[in-house]
């Protein structure tokens, strides 16, 4: 079927330096739609700044347009904008805020709930805006998208929406580590070790995490747990609770690591660790089983659902019961390997080609007639 339209897109969350979570999803998105772009289906990208130099090239289908402004950018200046541009049939808004008073339809995607669970980790302004601004996301866009079944099913008991309102869209895996300059470890991991990937934030629970480690040491007091992410809040009680559980000489933070660094953790842990109380996808769970790495995981969130039969899962409420499955696979040389060789299989059913295509067609079907 050929379609004649001119989709608008908030380009921003792709248009940053270090990308990480939302910021991939844009990104693999606008490149995704770079391909497509053609004079049957033409895009525009609204941006607050010029674009970066990695940003999708500018052609005659795919252009940029700068918007001058700062404060509520996407409430009053982007808005502004459309209202001049009347050449565009739908807008896309990737991350949850669209623009107020949009004369177009617009879709919009929902990537996770986490400000409804954990308000506590949010600051003030950056809650009100989480839960108001995407009310009036999901309660005046023409189509709404989630990453996973798990946000879906928290966007339909939260903002009440109809389930035929919200469709499912995955996230695709391009591997944005370096596989072939894999990096040196630091010098303090020592083998064997554990690994867990991400930022310091109570819904990650690496406080859980250190004290299901500190009961696995009984078994393996050979090993150690590496700790890669940066801090974000509240992350003081992880580090006093490496103090209380005399995990010191155990427990390595080697915080922010370079792309070539982290894939060379994940070559050489024993096993890859993600005890999160909530997650609206989990990608390095993906990044572990690319690089042959067992998984195992909380069964909350989305992780099961990202996981597959490739990982084995935990109750990330009882480092009892973490501890115990951490150990089953550390335990079992043939249960590692079947993680391993399902996990190559898990890796190939998220694809940014479909996650682009289904979005794409979503978007044109909110065209008006």
């Amino acid at each position: 079927m050929k379609y004649q339209i001119t989709i608008g897109i908030d380009g921003n969350e792709a248009n940053v330096e270090n990308k990480v979570g939302v910021s991939v999803y844009a990104f693999e998105l606008l490149n995704y739609f770079h391909e497509k772009a053609s004079a049957d289906c033409e895009f525009v990208i609204y941006l607050r700044r010029p674009p970066h130099s990695d940003m999708p090239r500018e052609n005659i289908h795919f252009t940029y347009r700068v918007v001058n402004g700062l404060v509520m950018w996407s409430q009053v200046f982007l808005p502004l904008k459309l209202h001049l541009d009347r050449e565009i049939d739908v807008f896309f808004a990737p991350a949850h805020y669209i623009p107020r008073f949009c004369p177009v339809p617009v879709v919009v995607t929902l990537h996770d709930l986490a400000y409804v669970h954990y308000p506590q980790e949010f600051l003030k302004k950056d809650l009100y805006k989480l839960k108001n601004w995407t009310a009036h996301a999901v309660k005046t866009a023409c189509s709404i998208i989630a990453v996973s079944k798990n946000t879906a099913k928290d966007a339909i008991g939260y903002y009440k929406i109809q389930k035929d309102d919200i469709k499912i869209v995955s996230n695709g895996f391009r591997l944005s580590l370096d596989n072939n300059t894999v990096g040196d470890l630091p010098t303090t991991v020592k083998k064997p070790f554990i690994l867990f990937v991400g930022t310091l934030q109570p819904r990650k629970n690496v406080v859980g995490l250190l004290e299901a480690f500190a009961i696995l040491k009984k078994a393996h007091p050979n090993y150690q747990l590496v700790i890669a992410g940066k801090k974000g809040w509240l992350y003081d009680e992880i580090f006093s609770r490496v103090s209380e559980f005399k995990l010191e000489s155990n427990v390595l933070f080697t915080g922010y690591v370079n792309d070539a660094v982290l894939a060379s953790l994940y070559k050489n842990a024993s096993l890859f660790v993600l005890p999160s109380f909530y997650e609206g996808f989990g990608y390095p769970m993906l990044e572990a089983m690319y690089f042959d790495c067992p998984v195992v995981a909380s069964s909350t969130g989305a992780l099961p659902e990202v996981g597959g039969d490739a990982a084995l899962y935990f109750d990330p409420n009882n480092p009892h019961h973490m501890a115990s499955v951490m150990q089953q696979v550390l335990n079992d040389a043939t249960i590692q390997k079947e993680l391993i060789y399902k996990g190559k299989d898990q890796v190939k059913k998220f694809s940014w080609e479909a996650c682009g295509s289904q979005t794409l067609e979503i978007i044109k079907n909110c065209k008006k007639s």
